[in-house]
Protein backbone atom coordinates (compact mmCIF):
# COMPACT_ATOMS: atom_id res chain seq x y z
CA UNK A 1 0.00 0.00 0.00
CA UNK A 2 2.92 2.37 -0.48
CA UNK A 3 1.85 5.56 -2.18
CA UNK A 4 3.22 7.33 -5.23
CA UNK A 5 6.01 9.89 -5.14
CA UNK A 6 3.41 12.66 -5.12
CA UNK A 7 1.77 11.15 -2.06
CA UNK A 8 5.19 10.87 -0.40
CA UNK A 9 5.77 14.54 -1.05
CA UNK A 10 2.43 15.36 0.52
CA UNK A 11 3.38 13.54 3.71
CA UNK A 12 6.74 15.26 3.82
CA UNK A 13 4.97 18.54 3.31
CA UNK A 14 2.89 18.10 6.44
CA UNK A 15 6.04 18.72 8.48
CA UNK A 16 5.52 17.77 12.11
CA UNK A 17 3.30 14.78 12.86
CA UNK A 18 2.37 13.64 16.37
CA UNK A 19 1.53 9.99 16.89
CA UNK A 20 -0.52 9.36 20.02
CA UNK A 21 0.15 5.85 21.30
CA UNK A 22 3.33 3.79 21.50
CA UNK A 23 1.90 0.36 20.77
CA UNK A 24 2.81 -1.51 17.60
CA UNK A 25 0.29 0.49 15.53
CA UNK A 26 1.64 3.85 16.68
CA UNK A 27 5.26 2.81 16.22
CA UNK A 28 4.53 1.39 12.76
CA UNK A 29 2.84 4.67 11.82
CA UNK A 30 5.87 6.63 13.05
CA UNK A 31 8.22 4.35 11.12
CA UNK A 32 6.27 4.86 7.88
CA UNK A 33 5.96 8.61 8.43
CA UNK A 34 9.72 8.89 8.68
CA UNK A 35 9.95 6.99 5.38
CA UNK A 36 7.79 9.77 3.93
CA UNK A 37 10.04 12.55 5.21
CA UNK A 38 7.89 13.79 8.08
CA UNK A 39 9.20 14.89 11.46
CA UNK A 40 7.64 12.64 14.09
CA UNK A 41 6.94 12.71 17.81
CA UNK A 42 5.39 9.67 19.49
CA UNK A 43 3.56 10.22 22.77
CA UNK A 44 2.93 7.22 25.03
CA UNK A 45 0.98 7.53 28.29
CA UNK A 46 2.57 4.57 30.05
CA UNK A 47 6.21 4.09 31.01
CA UNK A 48 6.84 1.46 28.33
CA UNK A 49 6.32 0.90 24.62
CA UNK A 50 4.70 -2.01 22.84
CA UNK A 51 1.11 -2.16 24.06
CA UNK A 52 -0.04 -5.81 24.06
CA UNK A 53 3.42 -6.95 22.96
CA UNK A 54 5.43 -7.48 26.12
CA UNK A 55 8.78 -9.25 26.48
CA UNK A 56 9.60 -10.73 29.86
CA UNK A 57 11.37 -13.58 31.57
CA UNK A 58 10.66 -16.54 33.82
CA UNK A 59 13.27 -18.61 35.63
CA UNK A 60 15.94 -16.73 33.72
CA UNK A 61 14.49 -17.49 30.27
CA UNK A 62 13.10 -14.83 27.96
CA UNK A 63 9.42 -15.26 27.07
CA UNK A 64 6.51 -13.31 25.68
CA UNK A 65 4.02 -12.11 28.27
CA UNK A 66 1.63 -10.91 25.59
CA UNK A 67 1.10 -11.87 21.95
CA UNK A 68 3.58 -14.55 20.85
CA UNK A 69 3.29 -14.97 17.07
CA UNK A 70 2.89 -13.09 13.80
CA UNK A 71 0.57 -14.08 10.98
CA UNK A 72 3.19 -14.50 8.26
CA UNK A 73 0.89 -14.80 5.25
CA UNK A 74 0.26 -11.08 5.52
CA UNK A 75 3.34 -9.02 4.62
CA UNK A 76 3.09 -6.22 7.18
CA UNK A 77 4.46 -7.76 10.40
CA UNK A 78 7.31 -9.80 8.97
CA UNK A 79 8.13 -6.90 6.67
CA UNK A 80 8.35 -4.43 9.56
CA UNK A 81 10.43 -6.91 11.56
CA UNK A 82 12.92 -7.10 8.70
CA UNK A 83 13.00 -3.31 8.31
CA UNK A 84 13.72 -3.01 12.04
CA UNK A 85 16.69 -5.37 11.74
CA UNK A 86 15.05 -8.55 13.06
CA UNK A 87 14.99 -10.51 9.82
CA UNK A 88 17.57 -13.06 10.94
CA UNK A 89 15.61 -13.68 14.15
CA UNK A 90 12.30 -14.60 12.52
CA UNK A 91 11.48 -18.26 13.24
CA UNK A 92 8.52 -20.48 12.39
CA UNK A 93 7.08 -22.60 15.21
CA UNK A 94 9.02 -25.78 15.93
CA UNK A 95 5.71 -27.64 15.87
CA UNK A 96 2.23 -26.61 14.79
CA UNK A 97 0.55 -29.81 15.93
CA UNK A 98 -2.13 -28.81 18.44
CA UNK A 99 -4.96 -30.49 20.30
CA UNK A 100 -8.39 -29.64 21.60
CA UNK A 101 -9.41 -30.63 25.12
CA UNK A 102 -13.04 -31.61 24.75
CA UNK A 103 -15.44 -34.35 25.76
CA UNK A 104 -13.04 -35.47 28.49
CA UNK A 105 -9.89 -35.99 26.41
CA UNK A 106 -7.15 -34.28 24.44
CA UNK A 107 -7.99 -34.83 20.78
CA UNK A 108 -5.92 -33.88 17.71
CA UNK A 109 -6.96 -30.54 16.28
CA UNK A 110 -8.60 -31.22 12.90
CA UNK A 111 -6.70 -29.89 9.90
CA UNK A 112 -9.46 -29.73 7.28
CA UNK A 113 -11.23 -26.60 8.51
CA UNK A 114 -11.39 -22.82 8.17
CA UNK A 115 -11.61 -21.24 11.62
CA UNK A 116 -13.18 -24.45 12.89
CA UNK A 117 -15.63 -24.95 10.03
CA UNK A 118 -14.92 -28.28 8.27
CA UNK A 119 -15.05 -28.98 4.56
CA UNK A 120 -16.28 -32.48 5.27
CA UNK A 121 -17.72 -34.27 8.29
CA UNK A 122 -14.87 -36.78 8.25
CA UNK A 123 -12.38 -33.96 8.88
CA UNK A 124 -13.70 -33.52 12.43
CA UNK A 125 -14.40 -37.15 13.30
CA UNK A 126 -13.15 -37.81 16.81
CA UNK A 127 -13.93 -34.30 18.01
CA UNK A 128 -17.68 -34.22 17.35
CA UNK A 129 -20.32 -36.77 18.30
CA UNK A 130 -22.00 -38.96 15.69
CA UNK A 131 -25.02 -36.64 15.86
CA UNK A 132 -22.75 -33.66 15.21
CA UNK A 133 -21.16 -35.37 12.22
CA UNK A 134 -24.54 -36.28 10.79
CA UNK A 135 -25.66 -32.66 11.13
CA UNK A 136 -22.71 -31.49 9.03
CA UNK A 137 -23.75 -33.85 6.23
CA UNK A 138 -27.12 -32.09 5.99
CA UNK A 139 -25.49 -28.81 4.92
CA UNK A 140 -25.28 -29.76 1.24
CA UNK A 141 -29.05 -30.19 0.98
CA UNK A 142 -30.11 -27.05 2.84
CA UNK A 143 -31.39 -23.95 1.03
CA UNK A 144 -29.21 -20.83 1.06
CA UNK A 145 -28.81 -19.04 4.38
CA UNK A 146 -28.78 -15.31 3.68
CA UNK A 147 -26.08 -13.34 5.47
CA UNK A 148 -27.18 -9.82 4.49
CA UNK A 149 -24.75 -7.03 5.34
CA UNK A 150 -23.33 -8.99 8.27
CA UNK A 151 -24.13 -11.95 10.51
CA UNK A 152 -22.78 -13.51 13.69
CA UNK A 153 -20.28 -16.30 12.99
CA UNK A 154 -21.95 -18.68 15.42
CA UNK A 155 -25.46 -17.97 14.16
CA UNK A 156 -24.57 -18.64 10.52
CA UNK A 157 -22.36 -21.69 11.11
CA UNK A 158 -24.90 -23.29 13.47
CA UNK A 159 -27.65 -22.80 10.87
CA UNK A 160 -25.55 -24.56 8.25
CA UNK A 161 -23.68 -27.35 10.08
CA UNK A 162 -25.05 -27.36 13.64
CA UNK A 163 -24.24 -25.89 17.04
CA UNK A 164 -21.75 -28.61 17.92
CA UNK A 165 -19.33 -27.31 15.28
CA UNK A 166 -19.64 -23.84 16.79
CA UNK A 167 -19.40 -24.92 20.42
CA UNK A 168 -16.48 -27.36 20.09
CA UNK A 169 -14.43 -25.87 17.23
CA UNK A 170 -15.36 -22.35 16.15
CA UNK A 171 -15.83 -21.01 19.68
CA UNK A 172 -12.40 -22.02 21.05
CA UNK A 173 -10.61 -20.86 17.90
CA UNK A 174 -12.33 -17.47 17.88
CA UNK A 175 -11.91 -17.27 21.64
CA UNK A 176 -8.18 -17.59 21.16
CA UNK A 177 -8.20 -14.47 19.00
CA UNK A 178 -10.92 -12.27 20.47
CA UNK A 179 -11.72 -13.79 23.89
CA UNK A 180 -15.26 -13.27 22.63
CA UNK A 181 -18.55 -15.04 22.02
CA UNK A 182 -18.93 -16.68 18.61
CA UNK A 183 -22.66 -16.02 18.69
CA UNK A 184 -21.95 -12.25 18.88
CA UNK A 185 -18.83 -11.91 16.74
CA UNK A 186 -19.19 -10.47 13.24
CA UNK A 187 -18.41 -12.90 10.46
CA UNK A 188 -17.73 -10.05 8.07
CA UNK A 189 -15.11 -8.49 10.35
CA UNK A 190 -13.64 -11.52 12.11
CA UNK A 191 -13.72 -14.21 9.41
CA UNK A 192 -14.03 -12.29 6.12
CA UNK A 193 -13.00 -15.35 4.10
CA UNK A 194 -16.09 -17.22 5.29
CA UNK A 195 -18.30 -14.19 4.87
CA UNK A 196 -17.34 -13.74 1.24
CA UNK A 197 -17.72 -17.47 0.62
CA UNK A 198 -21.16 -17.47 2.22
CA UNK A 199 -22.28 -14.80 -0.23
CA UNK A 200 -21.24 -16.85 -3.24
CA UNK A 201 -21.98 -20.45 -2.14
CA UNK A 202 -25.17 -22.07 -0.95
CA UNK A 203 -23.35 -24.85 0.91
CA UNK A 204 -20.94 -23.83 3.68
CA UNK A 205 -18.90 -27.03 3.45
CA UNK A 206 -18.55 -26.47 -0.30
CA UNK A 207 -17.37 -22.93 0.40
CA UNK A 208 -14.78 -24.20 2.87
CA UNK A 209 -13.48 -26.71 0.34
CA UNK A 210 -13.15 -23.90 -2.21
CA UNK A 211 -11.09 -21.84 0.27
CA UNK A 212 -8.94 -24.87 1.01
CA UNK A 213 -8.42 -25.45 -2.71
CA UNK A 214 -7.12 -21.92 -3.19
CA UNK A 215 -4.82 -22.30 -0.18
CA UNK A 216 -3.46 -25.60 -1.51
CA UNK A 217 -2.86 -24.08 -4.95
CA UNK A 218 -0.90 -21.21 -3.38
CA UNK A 219 1.19 -23.68 -1.39
CA UNK A 220 1.99 -25.72 -4.51
CA UNK A 221 3.02 -22.62 -6.41
CA UNK A 222 5.47 -21.73 -3.68
CA UNK A 223 3.58 -18.54 -2.83
CA UNK A 224 2.70 -19.75 0.66
CA UNK A 225 5.36 -19.90 3.34
CA UNK A 226 4.83 -20.56 7.05
CA UNK A 227 1.44 -19.43 8.32
CA UNK A 228 2.96 -18.02 11.50
CA UNK A 229 6.34 -16.72 12.64
CA UNK A 230 7.86 -15.91 15.98
CA UNK A 231 10.91 -13.83 16.80
CA UNK A 232 13.92 -15.14 18.67
CA UNK A 233 13.74 -13.41 22.03
CA UNK A 234 9.98 -12.97 21.70
CA UNK A 235 7.53 -11.02 19.57
CA UNK A 236 7.65 -8.43 22.36
CA UNK A 237 11.03 -7.36 21.03
CA UNK A 238 9.45 -6.11 17.78
CA UNK A 239 8.10 -2.78 19.06
CA UNK A 240 11.38 -2.10 20.87
CA UNK A 241 13.34 -2.65 17.65
CA UNK A 242 10.93 -0.43 15.71
CA UNK A 243 11.28 2.26 18.38
CA UNK A 244 15.07 2.08 18.08
CA UNK A 245 14.75 2.51 14.33
CA UNK A 246 12.43 5.49 14.76
CA UNK A 247 14.88 7.18 17.14
CA UNK A 248 17.86 6.41 14.90
CA UNK A 249 16.19 8.29 12.05
CA UNK A 250 15.42 11.35 14.15
CA UNK A 251 11.99 10.53 15.54
CA UNK A 252 11.21 11.57 19.08
CA UNK A 253 9.51 9.14 21.49
CA UNK A 254 8.21 10.29 24.87
CA UNK A 255 6.91 7.76 27.40
CA UNK A 256 5.04 8.66 30.59
CA UNK A 257 3.40 11.43 28.58
CA UNK A 258 -0.40 11.06 28.55
CA UNK A 259 -2.29 13.25 26.10
CA UNK A 260 -5.08 15.14 27.83
CA UNK A 261 -6.28 17.41 25.04
CA UNK A 262 -6.40 17.35 21.24
CA UNK A 263 -7.70 20.45 19.47
CA UNK A 264 -7.52 21.71 15.93
CA UNK A 265 -6.17 25.26 15.58
CA UNK A 266 -5.39 25.99 11.92
CA UNK A 267 -3.27 28.96 13.01
CA UNK A 268 0.43 29.79 13.04
CA UNK A 269 2.18 28.89 16.27
CA UNK A 270 5.75 29.31 17.47
CA UNK A 271 8.02 26.80 19.15
CA UNK A 272 7.11 23.63 17.30
CA UNK A 273 8.23 20.58 19.26
CA UNK A 274 11.09 19.52 17.02
CA UNK A 275 11.97 22.20 14.50
CA UNK A 276 13.04 24.93 16.94
CA UNK A 277 11.16 27.69 15.18
CA UNK A 278 7.84 29.03 14.00
CA UNK A 279 5.72 26.67 11.93
CA UNK A 280 2.23 26.62 10.53
CA UNK A 281 0.27 24.10 12.58
CA UNK A 282 -3.17 22.55 12.47
CA UNK A 283 -3.35 20.71 15.81
CA UNK A 284 -2.68 21.57 19.44
CA UNK A 285 -1.80 18.66 21.73
CA UNK A 286 -1.57 18.94 25.51
CA UNK A 287 0.54 16.10 26.89
CA UNK A 288 2.44 15.62 30.13
CA UNK A 289 2.18 19.28 31.03
CA UNK A 290 3.50 20.39 27.64
CA UNK A 291 1.72 22.05 24.74
CA UNK A 292 2.81 20.66 21.39
CA UNK A 293 1.83 21.74 17.89
CA UNK A 294 1.65 19.60 14.77
CA UNK A 295 0.47 19.65 11.19
CA UNK A 296 -1.08 16.22 11.53
CA UNK A 297 -1.98 13.72 14.25
CA UNK A 298 -2.31 9.94 14.19
CA UNK A 299 -4.43 8.58 17.06
CA UNK A 300 -3.21 5.03 17.72
CA UNK A 301 -4.72 4.21 21.11
CA UNK A 302 -7.56 1.85 22.19
CA UNK A 303 -11.11 2.94 21.43
CA UNK A 304 -12.01 4.38 24.88
CA UNK A 305 -8.90 6.58 24.93
CA UNK A 306 -9.46 7.60 21.32
CA UNK A 307 -13.06 8.53 22.16
CA UNK A 308 -11.90 10.81 24.96
CA UNK A 309 -9.34 12.52 22.73
CA UNK A 310 -11.72 13.06 19.80
CA UNK A 311 -14.74 14.18 21.79
CA UNK A 312 -14.09 17.90 21.29
CA UNK A 313 -13.28 17.90 17.57
CA UNK A 314 -15.05 14.77 16.27
CA UNK A 315 -17.94 14.05 18.65
CA UNK A 316 -19.71 11.66 16.26
CA UNK A 317 -16.56 9.56 15.84
CA UNK A 318 -16.02 9.67 19.60
CA UNK A 319 -19.53 8.36 20.26
CA UNK A 320 -18.93 5.42 17.92
CA UNK A 321 -15.57 4.66 19.53
CA UNK A 322 -17.06 4.83 23.02
CA UNK A 323 -19.47 2.04 22.05
CA UNK A 324 -16.64 -0.42 21.23
CA UNK A 325 -16.53 -3.10 23.93
CA UNK A 326 -13.47 -4.93 25.21
CA UNK A 327 -12.74 -8.28 26.84
CA UNK A 328 -10.21 -8.80 29.62
CA UNK A 329 -7.98 -11.81 30.06
CA UNK A 330 -4.90 -13.04 31.86
CA UNK A 331 -1.91 -15.11 30.82
CA UNK A 332 -0.37 -17.47 33.33
CA UNK A 333 3.21 -18.48 32.57
CA UNK A 334 4.64 -21.49 34.39
CA UNK A 335 8.19 -22.87 34.29
CA UNK A 336 8.94 -26.52 35.12
CA UNK A 337 12.05 -28.60 35.27
CA UNK A 338 11.85 -30.64 32.10
CA UNK A 339 12.77 -33.80 33.98
CA UNK A 340 9.64 -33.38 36.12
CA UNK A 341 7.20 -32.36 33.40
CA UNK A 342 5.79 -35.05 31.15
CA UNK A 343 3.57 -33.40 28.54
CA UNK A 344 1.86 -34.73 25.41
CA UNK A 345 3.46 -33.96 22.07
CA UNK A 346 2.52 -30.81 20.20
CA UNK A 347 2.35 -27.08 20.75
CA UNK A 348 -0.57 -27.08 23.21
CA UNK A 349 -4.34 -27.23 23.22
CA UNK A 350 -7.55 -25.20 23.08
CA UNK A 351 -10.55 -25.57 25.39
CA UNK A 352 -14.17 -25.06 24.27
CA UNK A 353 -16.21 -23.03 26.78
CA UNK A 354 -18.99 -25.61 26.52
CA UNK A 355 -16.80 -28.07 28.44
CA UNK A 356 -16.93 -25.86 31.54
CA UNK A 357 -13.18 -25.58 32.20
CA UNK A 358 -11.50 -22.46 33.54
CA UNK A 359 -8.57 -22.12 31.18
CA UNK A 360 -9.36 -21.48 27.52
CA UNK A 361 -6.00 -22.51 26.08
CA UNK A 362 -2.51 -23.72 26.90
CA UNK A 363 0.68 -23.29 24.91
CA UNK A 364 3.69 -25.52 25.48
CA UNK A 365 5.97 -22.57 24.75
CA UNK A 366 9.27 -24.45 24.95
CA UNK A 367 7.94 -26.93 22.41
CA UNK A 368 6.46 -24.30 20.12
CA UNK A 369 9.42 -21.92 20.00
CA UNK A 370 12.88 -23.37 19.55
CA UNK A 371 14.61 -20.31 20.93
CA UNK A 372 13.02 -20.83 24.36
CA UNK A 373 14.17 -24.46 24.46
CA UNK A 374 17.66 -23.47 23.30
CA UNK A 375 18.01 -20.86 26.02
CA UNK A 376 17.53 -23.46 28.77
CA UNK A 377 17.12 -27.05 27.59
CA UNK A 378 16.38 -28.19 31.16
CA UNK A 379 13.36 -25.89 31.48
CA UNK A 380 9.84 -26.34 30.12
CA UNK A 381 7.73 -23.18 29.82
CA UNK A 382 3.94 -23.50 29.60
CA UNK A 383 1.34 -20.75 29.17
CA UNK A 384 -2.35 -20.84 29.94
CA UNK A 385 -4.97 -18.16 29.39
CA UNK A 386 -8.18 -17.35 31.24
CA UNK A 387 -10.93 -14.80 30.65
CA UNK A 388 -13.52 -14.29 27.93
CA UNK A 389 -15.96 -11.54 27.05
CA UNK A 390 -18.43 -11.14 29.91
CA UNK A 391 -16.36 -13.25 32.30
CA UNK A 392 -15.27 -11.01 35.15
CA UNK A 393 -15.40 -13.28 38.21
CA UNK A 394 -12.29 -15.33 37.41
CA UNK A 395 -10.18 -12.23 36.82
CA UNK A 396 -11.23 -10.86 40.21
CA UNK A 397 -9.16 -13.54 41.94
CA UNK A 398 -5.56 -13.00 42.98
CA UNK A 399 -2.57 -14.30 41.05
CA UNK A 400 -2.12 -17.32 43.32
CA UNK A 401 -5.66 -18.48 42.53
CA UNK A 402 -5.12 -18.11 38.78
CA UNK A 403 -1.96 -20.21 39.05
CA UNK A 404 -3.83 -22.83 41.08
CA UNK A 405 -6.73 -23.17 38.61
CA UNK A 406 -4.28 -23.31 35.70
CA UNK A 407 -2.33 -26.11 37.38
CA UNK A 408 -5.59 -27.95 38.15
CA UNK A 409 -6.77 -27.82 34.53
CA UNK A 410 -3.32 -28.74 33.19
CA UNK A 411 -3.29 -31.77 35.48
CA UNK A 412 -6.78 -32.79 34.34
CA UNK A 413 -5.89 -32.35 30.67
CA UNK A 414 -2.34 -33.71 30.54
CA UNK A 415 -1.56 -35.42 33.84
CA UNK A 416 1.06 -32.75 34.65
CA UNK A 417 1.27 -32.77 38.46
CA UNK A 418 4.78 -31.38 39.08
CA UNK A 419 5.17 -28.11 40.95
CA UNK A 420 6.45 -25.26 38.79
CA UNK A 421 9.76 -23.66 39.72
CA UNK A 422 8.43 -20.22 38.80
CA UNK A 423 5.14 -18.58 37.81
CA UNK A 424 4.05 -15.23 36.36
CA UNK A 425 0.58 -13.80 35.88
CA UNK A 426 0.08 -11.05 33.31
CA UNK A 427 -3.32 -9.34 33.28
CA UNK A 428 -4.63 -7.64 30.16
CA UNK A 429 -7.56 -5.60 31.41
CA UNK A 430 -9.75 -4.50 28.49
CA UNK A 431 -7.08 -5.97 26.24
CA UNK A 432 -9.10 -7.26 23.29
CA UNK A 433 -11.64 -5.18 21.32
CA UNK A 434 -14.83 -7.00 20.41
CA UNK A 435 -16.12 -7.15 16.85
CA UNK A 436 -19.90 -7.69 17.11
CA UNK A 437 -22.24 -7.82 14.13
CA UNK A 438 -22.12 -4.43 12.39
CA UNK A 439 -18.54 -3.67 13.43
CA UNK A 440 -17.43 -2.99 9.85
CA UNK A 441 -20.20 -0.42 9.46
CA UNK A 442 -19.16 1.27 12.71
CA UNK A 443 -15.55 1.46 11.50
CA UNK A 444 -16.76 2.98 8.25
CA UNK A 445 -18.71 5.66 10.15
CA UNK A 446 -15.74 6.45 12.39
CA UNK A 447 -13.46 6.94 9.43
CA UNK A 448 -16.05 9.00 7.60
CA UNK A 449 -16.24 11.39 10.53
CA UNK A 450 -12.46 11.52 10.99
CA UNK A 451 -11.90 12.20 7.28
CA UNK A 452 -13.76 15.48 7.65
CA UNK A 453 -10.85 16.81 9.71
CA UNK A 454 -7.72 17.30 7.57
CA UNK A 455 -4.56 16.14 9.24
CA UNK A 456 -6.21 13.51 11.45
CA UNK A 457 -6.12 9.71 11.16
CA UNK A 458 -6.86 6.77 13.45
CA UNK A 459 -5.45 3.24 13.57
CA UNK A 460 -5.07 0.20 15.79
CA UNK A 461 -6.67 -3.08 16.81
CA UNK A 462 -10.12 -1.57 17.27
CA UNK A 463 -10.70 -1.20 13.53
CA UNK A 464 -9.67 -3.83 10.98
CA UNK A 465 -8.39 -6.86 12.89
CA UNK A 466 -6.84 -7.58 16.27
CA UNK A 467 -3.66 -9.30 15.06
CA UNK A 468 -0.25 -7.69 14.69
CA UNK A 469 -0.31 -7.52 10.86
CA UNK A 470 -3.80 -6.00 11.00
CA UNK A 471 -2.66 -3.28 13.41
CA UNK A 472 0.34 -2.48 11.23
CA UNK A 473 -1.79 -2.45 8.07
CA UNK A 474 -4.14 -0.06 9.84
CA UNK A 475 -1.21 2.22 10.68
CA UNK A 476 0.10 2.21 7.14
CA UNK A 477 -3.35 3.01 5.76
CA UNK A 478 -3.65 5.91 8.22
CA UNK A 479 -0.35 7.38 7.06
CA UNK A 480 -1.33 6.96 3.41
CA UNK A 481 -4.62 8.75 4.12
CA UNK A 482 -2.71 11.70 5.60
CA UNK A 483 -0.78 11.84 2.34
CA UNK A 484 -3.99 12.05 0.34
CA UNK A 485 -4.24 8.37 -0.62
CA UNK A 486 -7.44 6.82 0.82
CA UNK A 487 -7.09 3.47 -0.94
CA UNK A 488 -5.57 1.64 2.02
CA UNK A 489 -8.31 2.78 4.38
CA UNK A 490 -10.98 1.91 1.83
CA UNK A 491 -9.54 -1.57 1.29
CA UNK A 492 -9.28 -2.33 5.01
CA UNK A 493 -12.77 -1.05 5.71
CA UNK A 494 -14.19 -3.22 2.95
CA UNK A 495 -11.95 -6.24 3.64
CA UNK A 496 -10.72 -6.51 7.25
CA UNK A 497 -7.65 -8.59 8.01
CA UNK A 498 -8.59 -12.04 9.26
CA UNK A 499 -6.73 -12.71 12.50
CA UNK A 500 -6.26 -16.44 12.03
CA UNK A 501 -5.53 -18.56 15.04
CA UNK A 502 -2.01 -19.89 15.45
CA UNK A 503 -2.68 -23.37 16.76
CA UNK A 504 -3.13 -23.75 20.50
CA UNK A 505 -1.83 -20.40 21.62
CA UNK A 506 -3.63 -17.36 22.88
Amino acid sequence: MRGSSAETADIAGTGQVIVIGGGIAGLAAAHRLLDRGARVTVLEASDRLGGKLLPGEIAGVGVDLGAESLLARRPEAVGLAREAGLGDRLQPPSTATASIWTRGALRPMPKGHVMGVPGTASAVAGVLSQEGLARIERDAGLPRTEVGDDVAVGEYVAARVGREVVDRLVEPLLGGVYAGDAYRISMRSAVPQLFEAARTHTSLTEAVRAIQGRTAAAAQSGAAGPVFMGIEGGVGTLPLAVADSVRARGGEILTGTPVTELRRTGTTEADGPSDGGASRTAWRVVAGGRVLHADAVVVAVPAPAAAALLRAEAPAAAAELAAVEYASMALITLAYRRADADLPEGSGFLVPPVDGRTIKASTFASRKWGWIADEDPDLLVVRTSVGRYGETEILGHDDEHLVDVSRHDLREATGLSAAPVATRVTRWTDGLPQYPVGHHARVGRIREHVAKLPGLAVCGAAYDGVGIPASIASAYAAVDALGGDPRGVQELTAHPVQSLHGGAGE
